[in-house]
């Protein structure tokens, strides 16, 4: 197993792209602390690694509250005492146009996707120094390049995720703390999964993916395996699109 003795949080591991690495990181082997906002999601994805015999524990909490960040650490090496695994995944998304722009919306989603992840990396950063580095991976998205309409502030968020790898990598790397980020293009999960039971709007994504399929939270989850496991040792300040060719065309 690739991550065996290794501890893991995983943010926004409640459902969807977030549960899939978790879980691919307890199969793994290693101790998965499991975040999300909703308490009740984040223990049904603890109860299934237990289920299958591996190590987890929930911790509820909002990542976009910086404040917050201390008790998610505290918690985690508390249990399992160390930290050598942080995956900022969780992210929100808010429909805009831009003429209609509110600053709640660029708090609230600048909150989640960038403020948060970097401050939280940060302190995490921290721990992984002291047992002699570790791995920090992002979640981003295909609109980290290519903009999506009416959700401006969403794009502008996983923008700044790619500058954020790459100074963060640049940085940590002196002390053996890799950072890296997975671009996902279009992955069914509850967030989208409304939007595309309707043929039409399935039909016109599926024109824009060049392996003419939706991606699963599975997908992702291989991906970030390989960024955390030894295998990706001599990789940081990159970021991996899953995408199925969606920048393609």
């Amino acid at each position: 197993m690739r991550l065996q003795g290794k501890t893991a949080i995983v943010t926004g591991a409640g459902g969807g792209i977030g549960r899939a690495i978790a879980l691919a990181y307890a199969r793994e082997g290693a101790a998965v602390a499991v975040n999300d906002r909703c308490r009740e999601t984040a223990q049904e994805t603890v109860g299934e690694i237990r289920s299958k015999g591996g190590k987890a524990i929930s911790i509820c909490g909002d990542v976009s509250i910086v404040s917050e960040h201390h008790d998610l650490i505290t918690a985690t090496l508390k249990e399992f005492g160390s930290l050598h695994i942080l995956v900022n995944n969780a992210g929100i998304e808010i429909h805009e146009p831009v003429l209609q722009a509110t600053s709640e919306t660029w708090d609230s989603v600048i909150g989640t996707n960038l403020r948060g992840p970097y401050f939280l990396s940060c302190k995490a950063a921290a721990i992984m120094a002291r047992s002699g580095g570790g791995a920090i991976i992002h979640v981003s998205s295909v609109h980290d390049l290519e903009p999506i309409r009416e959700r401006s502030v969403y794009s502008i968020s996983k923008s700044g995720t790619l500058m954020l790898v790459k100074s963060l990598a640049l940085e940590l790397a002196e002390l053996n703390i890799r950072v890296n980020a997975i671009s996902p293009g279009a992955i069914l999960t509850n967030m989208n999964r409304t939007g595309l039971s309707d043929p039409h709007e399935m039909s016109k994504l599926l024109a824009r993916i060049a392996m003419k399929r939706i991606g699963i939270p599975e997908d992702i989850a291989g991906a970030a395996v390989f960024l955390a496991s030894p295998e990706s040792d001599y990789v940081t300040g990159t970021t991996i699109y899953v995408d199925g060719g969606f920048l393609l065309l």
